[in-house]
Parts: structure tokens; sequence; C-alpha cells
């Protein structure tokens, strides 16, 4: 149901099925939770489902630390799938130029986390990128802000305009303010965006048509009109997922504030000749064939080796991939000395209580391990007695296997999860949350 993620505060999904992947991944822009300003987006989430109604929510996959020419300003994304390497684009302000530049990360995997690789070069102000693939294999950049809207042809490394290519596409999206989509139906190009009507706040959603990615487009109209609990923005994405179309974008349906956004999907018809036909947002939201439309389940999967890459940390310990089974890129292992151990950190909109489960083998034995949420230690689950030297038990186990470490508080903003000890015999692959309805 809508708001589709509402763990956490998310805007701008980009809405992407990867060939030979039957989920639907979401790229979203991450919003400090009771914020009042944009200036504090430094941050990108990654969520993915197979059905449109239970979500996992990969942590942090890309944060403004980690990205030496930005300086602030980590707006909307997109993402793709170029030459067997996943593609977070990104935009930030340029450190050095106070410009906005349009950012490229990479990772081996749909969920990240991402590393950056610098900024596309031949695109100034490019605030808001879209990153369409044609099916002849060609790739096109879309970028806007402040009422304009570009597009280009990029080289075949992504890293660069191709040069003469650069098109103005302005006066052709009437209203057009930021945020251009394409996608292509029926041979026909749509180029979607958030625009202000007569330049008034808050966006409708618009778009145009063409028959070629570059233009010239030809306006169509609205297909998202302006909604109770919309925020002052909107933003969003079109894609099919297993034969039925859906339309991605956001709302301050949960936190009334519109700094602080909400991810939304509705079911997205074409008339017969190729319109779009108007969405109202509804509460009830959307699912996948097969599935049933209801209250989304989000689960919060956090690599354990991620580290700094996902705001964590290992302290001490080291990656490993020698044992097979584990779930990104790898795991933790080297929990040798005392207090060595690992970090992650899990971002929430609000207060809310999950069941923390950890993923791990302990072929040496059994292992006892501390495990810190923020500031507090937690206690085996069922010990009925108060312990100083609260622990958890891991029992021996050969192959990957998940210890129930009951539930936990979470606050609204940044929280961290740390395992520790430092007895060794145990090697730690991931953290799940699982929200406590």
């Amino acid at each position: 149901m809508n708001p589709l993620i509402p763990t956490v505060h998310s805007a701008d999904p980009s809405a992407h099925v990867w060939p030979g992947d039957d989920r639907l991944w979401i790229y979203a822009s991450h919003d400090q939770p009771g914020t009042n300003t944009h200036d504090t987006m430094v941050s990108y989430h990654v969520f993915s489902s197979t059905d449109l109604v239970n979500w996992i929510d990969y942590g942090v996959v890309l944060h403004l630390k980690d990205v030496a020419w930005a300086v602030s300003h980590m707006w909307a994304i997109d993402a793709v799938l170029w030459q067997g390497t996943y593609y977070l684009v990104y935009c930030a302000i340029e450190r050095a130029t106070g410009m906005f530049r349009t950012g490229l990360a990479i990772s081996a995997l749909p969920q990240g986390p991402f590393q950056d690789i610098g900024f596309i070069q031949g695109v100034e102000w490019g605030q808001d990128p879209a990153l369409f693939v044609d099916d002849d294999g060609a790739p096109y950049l879309f970028w806007g802000a402040g009422g304009h809207c570009y597009g280009c042809r990029l080289a075949d490394d992504l890293r660069s305009a191709v040069p003469g290519t650069t098109v103005d596409l302005t006066e052709q999206l009437t209203w057009v303010f930021e945020g251009p989509w394409v996608h292509r139906y029926n041979g026909t190009y749509y180029l979607s965006y958030p625009g202000l009507y007569e330049n008034r706040w808050p966006e409708h959603m618009y778009y145009a048509t063409a028959d070629h990615p570059l233009g010239p487009y030809t306006f169509r109209g609205e297909y998202i009109p302006v909604f109770p609990g919309q925020a002052g923005t909107n933003h969003g994405s079109i894609i099919q997922y297993k034969g039925q179309w859906y339309a991605f974008h956001h709302s301050m349906w949960i936190s009334g504030i519109s700094e602080c956004r909400s991810l939304m999907a509705d079911y997205l018809d074409y008339n017969p000749d190729g319109t779009l036909r108007p969405i109202i947002p509804s509460k009830e939201g959307v699912a996948a064939p097969g599935a049933t439309p209801g209250p989304s389940h989000v689960t919060l999967l956090l690599d354990a080796e991620n580290g700094a890459a996902a705001c964590g940390q290992l302290h001490g310990t080291r990656v490993a991939t020698d044992r097979p089974g584990y779930t990104g890129h790898g795991y933790v292992t080297g929990f040798d000395k005392s207090n060595y151990g690992v970090s992650v950190m899990a971002q929430c909109g609000q207060d809310r209580r999950y069941r923390l489960f950890v993923r791990y083998v302990a072929p040496e034995g059994e292992q006892h391990n501390k495990v810190l949420v923020n500031h507090t230690l937690i206690d085996q689950p069922g010990v009925a007695e108060e312990r100083y030297d609260k622990r958890i038990t891991f029992p021996q186990c050969s192959d990957w296997q998940e210890v129930d470490c009951g539930i936990v508080q979470l606050v609204r903003g940044d929280n961290t999860i740390r395992l520790y000890n430092g007895s060794g015999g145990i090697e730690v692959d991931c953290f799940r949350l699982e929200p406590v309805e």
C-alpha cells in the first residue's frame, strides 16, 4: 500500500528490472528525518521486491563522505547495468566550482554499495540525471533543473557526453522544471518530468513523446495531478514489471513535511492512442500480478562486510570470500582479539521496533558475543534475570544460519548495530531486521 516504503524517508524513485533478475529494484534519495530543507540530503538507498508488497532495504549504498569531489546536495538518482557493471548515476554539488555535477559510482551487485568514479565530463549543472539505454545499445543522459531540461548521447564508457550531441529540450516541454525520465512504449519515447503549472508550486507530473530519444518532443499533458498530501516536489519513473506498467513517485503522506518524503507507486495505463491515463494516487497502492496489495513489509538487510562504504566499520576484523553462500560481496572474519567486531548502520524515518537476526557460522564451537544497539547491550532472548555482562549465544554450526537476538528499539535517524567479543571462531555475513508490527 502507499506509501510504498514506510520505514525510511526516501524520494525520487528510479525503478529498474535487470536482465536475468526477477526482482524490481528502486534506487532512491534519502531525506533526513526531522529536516526542513533538501540541503541535508547526503546518501542513497536501494530497495528490491518480487511482489511490490514485501521489500528489502539494503541501507546506505553511497554517502557524501565517500565522494571526494562533492560538497553537498546528493539529490535525485538513476541506475544502469552497463557492460556487466551496475552504475549509480547521481548528482551533487562540486566542491571546486559550486556547480551541480552528474556523478557515477559502480558496484558488482545491484544492491551496492557503490564506489564513486568521478563525474561525467561535458555535462554542466547536471542535476536530476536519468540514463536511458535504447534498444540499439546507445546510452543517453537527460538532466534538468530550474526550469530547464537537456539531453545528450554518452560515450561508450559513460564518462563523457559525445561532443555535439547535447540538445536543449526546454521549449519542447511545457511547464518543465526538473527531473526527466525516459521510457519507451510501442516504439515511442516518453519523457516524463515534474513541472510548475504557470510557475506555481507544487509540481505536477507531465509528459511528452518523440520518435527519437533526443526529440523533438511533443507535449502530451499531465499524468499525475497535484494530490492531497503531495510534497512541494514530485519526481518519479515509469516501468513495466511482470506485464504491468507502474508509475513511481513520492509524497509526504507519512511525515506531513515536504522535505521528509516517502516513496509511492500506482498502476499506469495507456489509452489506445498511446496517451497516459491520469493517475489519482491511492492508499491501496500496487502489487505485482499474482500478489494482493496490502501493507508494505520492509526488511532491513545490512551486509556486514560493507563496512565504511555503508556507514559501518570493521573493528580489527577483515573481509573474506572463501566460504560460499554469503549474501553480498563477502563476510567478516578475524574476531581474534578482545572487542574485535563489526558495526553496521540502520536508518529509520521514525522510532520503530525490530526483531534482529544475525547470519553467521561458528564451526569451532558455541560462541558468546556482545551485540550493542546504539548505546544499549542486548541480552539473550528469554533470559529471566538481568545480567551485567550481557551476551548472545551463537550455537555451533558449520554452515550459515541465523540467531535470533530478540526485539530491539531503533530511533528516528541513524542507528549503529555492533557485534563484538574477540574470542574468534565466528564469521558474520549480515544483519537482518524485521519490523515488529
